[in-house]
């Protein structure tokens, strides 16, 4: 994982914690449904609920990646871009494995 880091508006981090402690929320109700001996298909509704919270997470942050990190280093061009594009293209390889 590169040390970088990427400042981000106030706004846009506010909203990505939020979706985070949400998703937080969830796999804390999944935990106490195992511990409550919950119906397993009930629990697996649950796990497919976060596992698209998550998904939508992880697109909202590529989306934003693309639209200013990536999009800058192609401003830039040379190798700076082609660095940046070939690690979106790895990043969305992994998102969608």
């Amino acid at each position: 994982m590169a040390d970088v880091t990427t400042p981000r508006v106030d706004e846009v981090k506010t909203a990505y914690l939020n979706r985070l402690r949400r998703i937080e929320g969830q796999v804390r109700g999944l935990e106490k449904m195992v511990d409550d001996d919950k119906y397993c298909i009930d629990i697996l509704t649950q796990v497919s609920a976060v596992t698209k919270a998550l998904e939508a997470f992880a697109l909202a942050m590529l989306d934003d990646h693309l639209g200013s990190c990536v999009k800058d280093a192609v401003r830039t061009g040379g190798t700076v871009a082609d660095d940046k594009i070939r690690e979106a293209s790895q990043a969305i390889a992994r998102l969608v494995r």
